[in-house]
């Protein structure tokens, strides 16, 4: 199984966010499973009741041409709309799709799923943590704030401080 290994970097940068999920393309499988696109589709189409939308879409006329691929800028004219697989897709596939560099590749692909997630779930609490710290400091802000006012209002009144009378017995004369 070493023999098909692909870095991490190559798989995370093949993967998309679209329609709010986090994708590959067919192609991409594919190429990574060392089988023909054409293959990876037609197991695919023979095993549709193990893809629900949830899994597995076809990109719209629309999408493909708004795309960020490469790939299929490069292809002009395509004849199919390419398929994407959503992680469950991908963990799907691993039973229609069951050669060795698959299966190797497939567990290696979970993984990186795995890390994506829980690199932004850590990006979510750094953020959160971020946002208490931001609140603990205005709320700081608006402290220092009134007690600069009130150092103001001492400083005022001991430069300037308002006439009195004079205390004591006075002498008329």
């Amino acid at each position: 199984m070493e023999d098909h290994f692909v870095s991490d970097d190559i798989i995370t940068n093949k993967i998309y966010l679209i329609r709010g999920q986090k994708v590959m393309l067919d192609s991409d499988l594919a190429n990574l499973y060392q089988v023909e696109t054409k293959y990876l589709k037609r197991q695919v189409r023979r095993n549709l009741e193990r893809f629900p939308d949830d899994f597995m879409f076809e990109l719209t006329p629309e999408e493909i041409s708004r795309s960020q691929f490469g790939t299929l800028k490069q292809g002009g004219n395509i004849k199919y709309a390419p398929m994407v697989f959503s992680e469950q897709g991908v963990a799907m596939l691993s039973s229609v799709i069951s050669s060795a560099p698959a299966i190797a590749v497939n567990i290696q692909i979970m993984r990186v799923f795995t890390k994506v997630r829980q690199m932004l779930t850590d990006n979510t609490e750094l953020r959160l943590e971020i946002e208490k710290i931001k609140s603990k400091l205005d709320n700081q802000d608006k402290n220092m704030e009134i007690v600069f006012r009130y150092l103001d209002e001492l400083l005022e009144a001991k430069y300037h401080p308002q006439p009195r009378e004079p205390i004591g017995f006075r002498l008329k004369g």
